[in-house]
């Protein structure tokens, strides 16, 4: 049986990816405890602190399918200790002459938290994958609708003409972003711990320190220049990421869920047979997937703030803090590859309806093109002239009921200062798009060249 729902044969698609899934479970993340403690042994062996024959049986022993996860469950709830249950399970299976050797001088933390590196270091890896296959869908729409012109919209209003792809460049430069900081970030937080008792490495000695660099060069992560036990900034900072990360994709997800209103359906999610959108008003077809995308947003972002708390330990050890970080990481981390895996399919997937964006822009009546209007009048009667001059004649014209272009040449003293042919040029939707092709060039580029 099955508690949370990212675990749920029957929901845990919408929670979790089984990649993701598979580095927490009880076989995943017992098998990186192995690999992490077959790599110190190596290491130690390495450096002369354990016989070489001893860490190679404990590596050829480090695998969980020779683990009864039964009783190291038990052993653990019983000994009350992270990781006593698993040394006495491992040390089980060992030959005699190696068992005083697994663990050999190793605490709590230095396996749980390199594990976290390693998973840091691999969800990293997935992210900017997934983030790359979403970057180019969302490039293909910018490149497709580039010239795309609908209502740009601010404070949920209609405001000046923009293009499709302009609003999906925007997208395209902010995942670009998330990649860079998940490159720029990798370094930091893909590095081992091995402290020791606290933090000092005091029991291997004057091997310790080639101890820890020969640890961290097994397992692919880097040394720090001292323990972390206590200096938790590291997964407070990839927790951080993932929150921006799920915060644009549920940005997006929130930009089609608006779109796709039936009072504006200018984007839909593309319809999938089969998938129902209400189980009693048949006719729905609900944007099932950019809302989820809005939900998983959310509590990833209420993740960062735990893993900001962890920030704040005492001394040198403080269980309240990392351990928090056990339940915060996994779901963070599921949640994240669950959001990528839908945005993708969401992007992939839109329709796009280039005409009933047309059609909702013309019904603004003009409006929408007071600015390039008040551009052309700012020279000629100065810009706060001009401004209280349109602003008095559209509040005029849409208690009218009239049209911009038919408000503005009912007032004489727009016709006094420009005309009608250059009225007709301003109020061309082209007029309002400003250097939107050109952004639009400058993010993915053109012709299917990116700069």
């Amino acid at each position: 049986m099955t508690a949370h729902p990212m675990d749920s044969n029957i929901y845990g698609h919408l929670w979790g990816t089984p990649e993701a899934r598979g580095l927490f479970d009880d076989r995943g993340r017992t098998q990186a405890w192995l690999n992490i403690l077959a790599a110190l042994a190596e290491a130690q062996a390495e450096v002369g602190l354990v016989p070489p024959e001893a860490a190679k049986q404990i590596r050829l022993h480090a695998h969980v399918s020779m683990l009864d996860l039964d009783e190291l469950a038990i052993q653990t709830r019983e000994t009350g200790h992270s990781t006593l249950g698993l040394i006495r399970c491992v040390q089980h299976v060992l030959p005699q002459e190696a068992r005083e050797w697994v663990y050999y001088g190793a605490t709590v933390q230095d396996v749980s938290d390199t594990w976290t590196a390693l998973v840091m270091q691999r969800i990293t890896a997935i992210a900017d994958r997934d983030l790359a296959r979403i970057e180019a869908a969302a490039t293909r729409l910018s490149r497709e609708h580039a010239n795309t012109i609908m209502s740009g919209r601010t404070h949920g209003q209609a405001g000046l003409p923009v293009t499709f792809g302009f609003k999906a460049a925007v997208w395209v430069s902010e995942i670009r972003r998330h990649r860079e900081r998940l490159a720029e970030g990798s370094r930091r937080w893909s590095v081992v711990q091995l402290g020791g008792a606290i933090g000092t490495m005091e029991f291997w000695g004057d091997r310790a320190l080639p101890l820890l660099d020969a640890f961290a060069r097994r397992l692919d992560l880097q040394a720090p220049d001292i323990a972390w036990l206590t200096a938790r900034d590291r997964v407070a900072e990839f927790i951080s990421v993932l929150g921006m990360i799920t915060a644009t994709l549920g940005k997006i997800g929130q930009e089609v869920y608006q779109l796709q209103r039936p009072e504006l359906a200018e984007v839909r999610e593309g319809a999938t047979p089969g998938v129902v959108g209400s189980i009693t008003m048949p006719h729905k077809v609900n944007p099932e997937i950019s809302e989820h995308l809005v939900t998983l947003a959310r509590v990833v972002r209420s993740h960062v703030g735990l893993a900001f708390e962890g920030m704040l330990p005492e001394h040198e050890r403080d269980g309240r803090a990392w351990k928090t970080e056990w339940l915060v990481l996994p779901e963070a981390c599921c949640l994240t590859a669950a959001t990528l895996t839908m945005a993708h399919t969401l992007l992939e997937r839109l329709e796009v309806d280039p005409s009933r964006m047309a059609d909702n822009l013309a019904a603004r009546g003009g409006y929408v093109l007071s600015e390039p209007v008040m551009r052309e009048l700012a020279p000629r009667l100065g810009k706060h002239h001009a401004h209280e001059l349109i602003y008095q004649t559209a509040m005029r014209g849409l208690a009218e009921g009239l049209t911009f272009r038919d408000a503005l040449l009912s007032e004489p003293a727009v016709g006094r200062a420009i005309s009608e042919e250059e009225l007709s040029a301003a109020l061309a939707p082209t007029a309002g798009l400003g250097s939107a092709p050109e952004f639009v060039t400058r993010v993915v580029g053109s012709n299917g060249a990116q700069p």
